[in-house]
């Protein structure tokens, strides 16, 4: 299938490297013609505007956005909208709020254009694992776009199937793939919005856990209960076999094999928007949350004071997704 792919960052141009492995065919654009030359050069077709984009597109035409949510993206949109026709399908695939998705596809609907929304997870890793993918947006246009799907999903692998989830009738057989279509407009997005404040949780409780470890040696302690422990050592052996493993954890694992001391890190730790917004939907739905709560508000605290925490909280961001807000400049 074709596709144009505009914006060649981190996920982007990996998204666009594994869809030509599959054998898509993808036109590239963003504004730094550097990316665009470097994929251009391993079989994709390059283009230097959007215009471009659009004309090297056959009808109807698909675009997949993988760019920073707010003005650049609605930017982005707004100059597409007079260049695209009916049944062509605009696809968000970064992390927009699930509202302005719901406003959007709404006014191109007015001029035949498909809006289509996918919460992307998978980070750098994306190109060699694959992409989990939670979409919003009408059956006909998540339909066309299917086989960039697939190709896109980690596939089931060598994840068994949940125990008696075979053989029920309202259970999408997507999601064993890695993929779901959750809902119109918007629910991609949401239900990836939800997601990341989830991953806020996670994050926080192992790198509490951790903290608590390494100050097991501190001075205030007596003596006898002072242990100078090995965290990349409790990490790996809690990735075998504990009920407490997961991918975050290996990732961790990783950071702290890497410098047990974390010490490019300073632990100020960003958020990028998705733990504010699910702070936000569970106030609407009167929900209480938390533990989400007090993970973004951890990281909001980070910004005054740093623990170590804080830095393996900058160590797994940059693991899983090569964010770099908190690292320190040499």
């Amino acid at each position: 299938m074709q596709l144009g792919v505009v914006g060649l960052g981190r996920m982007g141009g990996n998204i666009a490297r594994r869809l030509t492995e599959k054998g898509h065919e993808c036109v590239v654009f963003d504004r730094d013609t550097a990316a665009v030359d470097k994929l251009a050069a391993d079989q994709m077709t390059g283009a230097k505007s959007l215009k471009d984009v659009v004309a090297k597109l056959d009808t109807p035409r698909a675009i997949w956005l993988m760019l920073p949510a707010g003005k650049i993206t609605e930017d982005t949109i707004a100059a597409l909208r007079p260049m695209l026709g009916e049944g062509d399908v605009l696809i968000d695939g970064g992390n927009s709020f699930y509202k302005d998705d719901i406003r959007r596809a709404a006014d191109l609907a007015k001029d035949g254009i498909h809006y289509v929304d996918i919460g992307t997870s998978g980070g750098v890793w994306g190109r060699e694992r694959g992409y989990c993918m939670m979409i919003g947006g009408a059956d006909e246009a998540v339909a066309r776009i299917d086989p960039i799907l697939a190709s896109l999903a980690p596939g089931q692998g060598s994840i068994d199937t949940t125990p008696k989830r075979e053989g029920r009738k309202d259970l999408d057989a997507r999601a064993e793939q890695g993929y779901l279509h959750c809902g119109p407009v918007g629910s991609g997005h949401f239900v990836k919005m939800i997601h990341n404040g989830i991953e806020y949780g996670l994050m926080q409780a192992y790198a509490e856990g951790f903290d608590i470890l390494a100050n097991k040696s501190s001075e205030k302690l007596p003596e006898a209960e002072r242990y100078d422990l090995n965290l990349a050592d409790i990490a790996e052996v809690w990735r075998r076999g504990s009920v407490v493993a997961s991918w975050l954890l290996d990732l961790t694992s990783i950071a702290l094999a890497e410098d047990a001391t974390l010490s490019d890190f300073t632990g100020e730790v960003a958020d990028s928007g998705e733990g504010r917004w699910t702070l936000d939907a569970a106030i609407e739905e009167e929900v209480p949350i938390n533990v989400l709560s007090a993970s973004l508000y951890a990281r909001f605290r980070s910004r005054r004071d740093h623990t170590v925490a804080d830095k393996l909280l900058s160590a797994m961001r940059n693991q899983f997704g090569g964010h770099v807000e908190g690292k320190k400049t040499k």
